[in-house]
């Protein structure tokens, strides 16, 4: 069992943007398989899942099944850290890039986004999985933004207004929709 580390990163990629945190692929732990979770974890145990650019690889009610998945390994207070492509972020090439079925990764077509998330659609999942939701960072339909104060030691979003420095200018280039959903 890996119940050393209380903090894990979901679909971690190459990066390491949470030092101390367990990254985890894929193959290893994956949001559609429950025995996965019960080889590596006992329920009621993580303090934190972090999961960028994750959900919008799994159909609607994958990511509701997934975050239910999530909700039983959390101990109460925990929470997933969750950020997406914004379906709201008015510009036409990010959402030519993050559409259904887009272009997607050349090297992996099976990877290709099932779903455009919004910040309404996103906290819909979270709350029929039992989460209180949070917003973090957002546009609205009028294609505002919106942040709320947040922190990178409780789990760094990199394509994020606060860490990717393509958003670091007046304008936005590659934001996320960002969330905190928190057992309660």
């Amino acid at each position: 069992m890996l119940t050393n580390s209380l903090k894990i990163v979901i679909g971690a990629g190459p990066y390491q943007n949470n030092p101390g945190w367990l990254h985890t692929q894929e193959e290893h732990l994956s949001l559609t398989n429950p025995k996965n979770w019960e080889t590596h974890f006992e329920k009621g145990t993580l303090h934190a899942i972090l999961a960028e650019h994750v959900w919008e690889h799994l159909t609607y009610e994958e990511g509701i099944a997934a975050a239910k998945l999530c909700y039983l390994y959390l101990r109460k207070g925990g929470y997933v850290r969750c950020g997406v492509p914004d379906g709201f972020f008015q510009d036409k090439k990010y959402q030519h890039t993050i559409q259904v079925g887009g272009p997607g990764p050349k090297e992996h077509p099976a990877f290709d986004h099932k779903i455009v998330y919004n910040y309404k659609l996103l906290s819909a999942v979270f709350i029929q999985a039992g989460f209180e939701v949070n917003l973090l960072e957002y546009f609205d339909e009028e294609g505002q933004f919106h942040e709320s104060k947040w922190s990178g030691s409780d789990g760094v979003i990199f394509r994020s207004k606060k860490f990717d420095p393509r958003n670091q200018g007046e304008r936005l280039v590659f934001p996320s929709l960002i969330i905190d959903a928190i057992k309660r």
